[in-house]
């Protein structure tokens, strides 16, 4: 072979092998210090399939937005974490893409977390965490939680005195209150068998809805609430009366769990307590999930990869990092999850929870029922007129926001 030969022979093997490496390279988008999480189920991938993984940390309600812009550069994830909130609008922009295995391994996760994440019948993310509100205790005052809605309204009338209360919730946002007001029958947007939103469908003015509101609307009207936890800087007045100690129990999410400790708080956490119709209190629930980009390179690989770290045993080693809770039944159930009392209040909770609606047109919610419920708890207006002043104004702000689009 001539020494020609063999400079084009190197050069085309070089050629070739870089080649190979550029199909066998994944990036992925994962969230600010969760990358921690993964790395033992990456390098495994990486070892198992000779694939090349790229992580690149980004805060993860920031991901759909740069997808516009680099997803058709070329530039953009194979992969990458959303909160389910977006899937709506990802999914209407054609951003993402079902993942086609999920239809088959759907069962491994709860209910609610495929559901964040299923719209046209399809499943467009594999639900990474779960979380949503839970019970906080004090366990110096409450020595032990109480089962129902009506033994902490009972406790509180007889402990709200001299500045201390029993129960405490921001009810005046429909956020906390939701978990109330859908046992008895209230929703944000119907849903049809496909997973689709009907956004003219709204039931936050319905009989159940009124009868939700007026049972929470006593721990108002009684003064077994303080009037400085109405309005914005409520939940700030809720956190520091009970780290205080002058609130034996309140209605809060997974983010209250440090700087509650860190107060030296005694506490506890529980799912939330059944309400009078012998239903347990639901919940808002936000749910984290890997998606594919609509650009991504090889979509088969890109599956592989989120099905694979998402194994129990990888979703295990997350949650010994991350302390986020994985929507994953068998995880769930494992002593990692059931021995740790805050973790286990909140799988709990979350398996009754529902998530909160996920199409654009849930932004013209939130304004008009947060005002109807501080109308309502405050007596300001009758609860039945609130809501249904409050259902009329978001139809109105959904038919112009449509008509803007």
């Amino acid at each position: 072979m001539t020494n020609l030969s063999k400079l084009a022979l190197a050069l085309g093997l070089t050629l070739a092998s870089g080649l190979a490496a550029a199909q066998t390279q994944l990036n992925v988008w994962e969230d600010i210090q969760k990358s921690k999480g993964i790395t033992q189920a990456v390098a495994d991938f990486e070892k198992e399939f000779d694939v090349k993984v790229n992580i690149q940390e980004m805060p993860y309600t920031q991901q759909i937005e740069k997808l516009r812009l680099d997803g058709p550069a070329g530039i953009g994830p194979d992969v990458m974490v959303i909160p389910h909130d977006q899937l709506g609008a990802a999914v209407v922009q054609n951003l993402i893409t079902p993942v086609k295995s999920m239809q088959e391994n759907a069962d491994k996760y709860i209910n609610s977390a495929i559901s964040a994440f299923t719209a046209n019948g399809q499943i467009y993310g594999v639900p990474k965490v779960v979380e949503t509100v839970v019970m906080f205790y004090n366990k110096e005052m409450i020595k032990k939680p109480f089962e129902t809605f009506d033994e902490y309204y009972k406790y509180s009338k007889e402990h709200t005195k001299d500045g201390n209360f029993g129960l405490l919730a921001k009810f005046d946002s429909i956020y906390y209150a939701y978990g109330a007001l859908a046992p008895y029958g209230a929703y944000v947007f119907k849903r049809d068998a496909d997973g689709n939103y009907d956004a003219e469908d709204v039931g936050l003015s319905n009989d159940g809805a009124v009868q939700g509101v007026e049972y929470i609307k006593k721990f108002y009207t009684e003064g077994l609430f303080p009037a400085g936890i109405i309005g914005d800087n409520g939940i700030n007045a809720i956190d520091s009366l009970f780290t205080e100690k002058k609130a034996a129990a309140v209605i809060n999410g997974p983010w209250a769990v440090e700087p509650y400790t860190k107060a030296g708080v005694d506490f506890g956490v529980v799912p939330l307590p059944k309400l009078p119709n012998g239903k347990d209190m639901s919940s808002f629930m936000g749910v984290k999930g890997y998606v594919i980009s609509s650009w991504a390179k090889d979509h088969d690989l890109a599956e592989k990869f989120i099905n694979y770290i998402n194994q129990p045993k990888y979703a295990a080693i997350r949650f010994k990092e991350t302390m986020e809770i994985p929507p994953i039944k068998e995880v769930m159930a494992d002593s990692i999850i059931q021995d740790n009392a805050i973790a286990s209040a909140i799988a709990t909770q979350a398996s009754r929870a529902t998530p909160m609606p996920s199409i654009p047109e849930m932004s013209e919610v939130w304004g008009p029922i947060d005002a109807a419920l501080q109308l309502s708890v405050t007596g300001k207006q009758d609860v039945k007129s609130a809501l249904q002043g409050a259902t009329d104004h978001i139809h109105n702000q959904i038919e112009a926001f449509r008509s803007g689009m």
